[in-house]
C-alpha cells in the first residue's frame, strides 16, 4: 500500500492523460477539444515533475569554494524542471494559436461543432463542383 501512495502523482498523471485524451477524441466542440489537449499537456508536466523530484536533495547552486569537493548525489537534476517550464511556454503558445483559429472558424461558420463545420465545407465543395 505504501508503494501506491509513493507513486500517486504518476497515477494521477496517467488518469489525467486518459481524461484529456477522451475529451479530445469524443468532444465535438472545438473549445472542449482544446481543453482536453491542455489537460493532456498538464498531465505530462505533472508526470515529468514527479519523476524529476528526488527527496533530500537541494538545488544545484555551487559556490567557488565548493567546486573541488562536491558530492553530486546531494543535488537535484535541473533538467526535468527546465523541460516542464519549456513545455508550459509551448503549451500556452499552442493554446493561444488554437483559440485564435477557433475564433476565426466561429466567425466564418457561426458554430464550434466540428461535424457541422465539415458538413458546411462538404456542401460548399459540392456546390463548387456543379
Amino acid at each position: 500500500m505504501t508503494y501506491f501512495f509513493a507513486d500517486l502523482p504518476e497515477y494521477a498523471a496517467m488518469i489525467l492523460f486518459g481524461v484529456g485524451l477522451s475529451i479530445l477524441m469524443l468532444a465535438k466542440n472545438l473549445v472542449k477539444k482544446i481543453i482536453g489537449l491542455n489537460i493532456m499537456d498538464t498531465s505530462v508536466f505533472l508526470f515529468l515533475a514527479a519523476k524529476g523530484y528526488v527527496e533530500n536533495t537541494v538545488a544545484p547552486i555551487v559556490t567557488a569554494e565548493e567546486l573541488g569537493h562536491i558530492d553530486p548525489s546531494l543535488y537535484s537534476n535541473p533538467v526535468p524542471a527546465g523541460l516542464v517550464l519549456t513545455g508550459i511556454v509551448v503549451s500556452v503558445s499552442v493554446t493561444a494559436v488554437l483559440l485564435s483559429l477557433v475564433v476565426r472558424l466561429n466567425e466564418e461558420f457561426h458554430t464550434l461543432d466540428i461535424d457541422e463545420i465539415i458538413h458546411i465545407l462538404r456542401k460548399r465543395d459540392r456546390e463548387d463542383l456543379k
